[in-house]
């Protein structure tokens, strides 16, 4: 296993933009917008004869620092592919924040597009991270989850895994709830990020926060998004509320002070608190906290 820097579980990621990186303007403009993390494309956004100028514009904006503390990865094409080994030559000589890979299917995957890191000496700070796109990358989630230490990130490809499986794209996702479980449940098991899929339907913002409050009850971190009209649902959804945070430290204090008075039980607003519940109030703090300082 590569041994790389622990993935910090406080980053904020409630918002993944993927960007084209053949559009030299969406590059641009991505600097300014609110995203947590940003995906440049150079798989499906880019055809065939643009390969390589994408390739060279996406390098050229990772080197130029242009994100700032928004964290960057690039999307490079599969490992089926004539341009994987060029995608990774280019992101080896920028270092990107990641490198997301799609359709990766088996810990034998995971291995590979490791091992072709290291030998392009792409710094140990450029994480992976693997798209879940098949069913059988569902079904080895666990041993994928475990093939490397550089392995961070969890993206689901929603999309194709719908096609894959034969179903439709309905509301609520019920014909995909199985696979979007099953992957949380490896990714927390393993100690990963996970991130949501798209949602397709620009003109259905409702749609969207819903799937978005479906996502977080599921357990994802953040969702990625296909344009920066659903940012703000985005941001907001996989955010804690000022309520959320209010209640946290109520419960942080009163705990505390229990403790201090020797006491083994507390309530808060009619509620046994217990040491997990202090845990969780402190996780909500601190991620609400990690938010206010990348947004500063």
């Amino acid at each position: 296993m590569t041994n790389a820097p622990v993935t910090d579980a406080l980053r904020p990621r409630r918002s993944v933009l993927y960007m084209p990186g053949a559009n030299a303007r969406a590059l641009e403009k991505a600097a300014g917008l609110p995203a947590d993390a940003l995906i440049l494309d150079l798989e499906d956004a880019v055809a065939p004869d643009q390969k390589a100028s994408a390739r060279a514009q996406v390098a050229d904006a990772v080197a130029a620092d242009r994100y700032g503390r928004r964290e960057a990865a690039v999307r490079v094409n599969g490992l089926d592919t004539d341009w994987f080994q060029d995608d990774l030559a280019a992101v080896a000589q920028v270092g990107p924040d990641a490198v997301l890979v799609p359709k990766v299917s088996s810990a034998a995957d995971v291995v590979t597009i490791v091992d072709a890191l290291d030998e392009l000496g792409v710094p140990a700070t450029t994480s992976l991270w693997a798209m879940l796109e098949t069913p059988a990358a569902v079904l080895h989630a666990e041993e994928i989850c475990a093939a490397s230490d550089r392995l961070t990130v969890l993206v689901m490809g929603t999309n194709d895994l719908a096609k894959e499986l034969q179903v439709p794209h309905v509301p609520g996702r019920a014909p995909l709830l199985t696979s979007l479980s099953w992957c949380v449940l490896a990714a927390r098991n393993a100690g990963k990020i996970i991130i949501d899929g798209v949602f397709n339907d620009l003109g259905d913002a409702d749609g969207f926060v819903a799937e978005c409050r479906q996502g977080r009850e599921l357990g994802f971190d953040g969702k990625t998004l296909i344009h920066p009209k659903q940012l703000d649902g985005a941001n907001t959804s996989f955010a804690p509320s000022d309520e959320d945070v209010e209640v946290a430290r109520e419960v942080v204090a009163a705990f505390e002070e229990a403790q201090a008075q020797g006491q083994g039980v507390v309530t808060v607003g009619g509620k046994l608190i217990e040491a997990l519940h202090v845990e969780q109030a402190r996780q909500t703090i601190a991620q609400a906290e990690a938010i206010a300082a990348l947004d500063a």
